[in-house]
């Protein structure tokens, strides 16, 4: 049992990574005028962060979310190479 959760812990690093690596080439190709494509992207997440003030902390909520077409082409990527392992 242990071993299946040890797994999906694996398959998300896998997935992250993937999802890292694709952003970065992404970035990398559109550099390139035909690859300027794997760049194209969409943000999504909150625009403005949320603040919680206490008056004795004051915490600051944001989260964003660039996924673009290199991204998704590493996620997959990684997701083949985790089966074939």
């Amino acid at each position: 049992m242990a071993t299946k959760e040890k797994n999906i812990w694996i398959l998300l690093v896998f997935i992250l990574s993937g999802l890292v690596v694709g952003g970065l080439l992404g970035e990398l190709a559109s550099k390139v005028n035909w690859l300027w494509w794997l760049s194209y992207s969409q943000s999504f997440g909150l625009e403005n962060p949320v603040i919680l003030d206490l008056s004795v902390i004051k915490i600051t909520f944001a989260l964003m979310f660039k996924i673009s077409i290199s991204s998704i082409i590493g996620m997959v990527l990684a997701i083949f190479i985790y089966k074939k392992v």
